[in-house]
Formats: structure tokens, C-alpha cells, sequence
């Protein structure tokens, strides 16, 4: 079955109804606030300019943040 226009909407939708806590989650943290912090941690020299460039920092620490908090022990 074909995804349509709105399907993204519709489960976003339904998760925030069902208690989703990643939006609350997301209001509450400024992710802002940690990309100074972050931007010297990850200073880095490219070797060269060939390949993927980097995903933003802020949105690595999101990722890492996540999976702390939803690592299954």
C-alpha cells in the first residue's frame, strides 16, 4: 500500500495523543544550548572533502541522548 500526503501527520498525531514523551521531551531540553559545548568537543579536521558530510552535532547528541534513555538493560 502507497504512504499518502497525510500518514506522516496522522501518526504523529496519534502518537501525541496516545502520551508520545518525545515531544515533551523536546519542549522541555534546549538542544540549542549544548551546540557551543559540542561544536569544540567535536572539532575534527576533514581529511578531505570526498564522501558524506557529518550529521550536525546537536541532532548526534539527541540521537545519543535517546538511546540512553531507551537502552533495554
Amino acid at each position: 500500500m502507497q504512504p499518502g500526503f497525510f500518514d506522516d501527520e496522522d501518526r504523529l498525531a496519534k502518537l501525541e495523543k496516545l502520551g508520545d514523551p518525545l515531544p515533551l521531551l523536546n519542549g522541555i531540553v534546549e538542544w540549542q544550548a549544548f551546540r557551543p559545548l559540542l561544536k569544540v568537543i567535536h572539532q575534527k579536521q576533514r581529511k578531505s572533502a570526498a564522501g558524506r558530510k557529518p550529521h550536525d552535532v546537536t541532532l548526534m547528541f539527541k540521537m545519543l541522548a535517546l538511546q540512553a534513555l531507551y537502552k533495554p538493560y
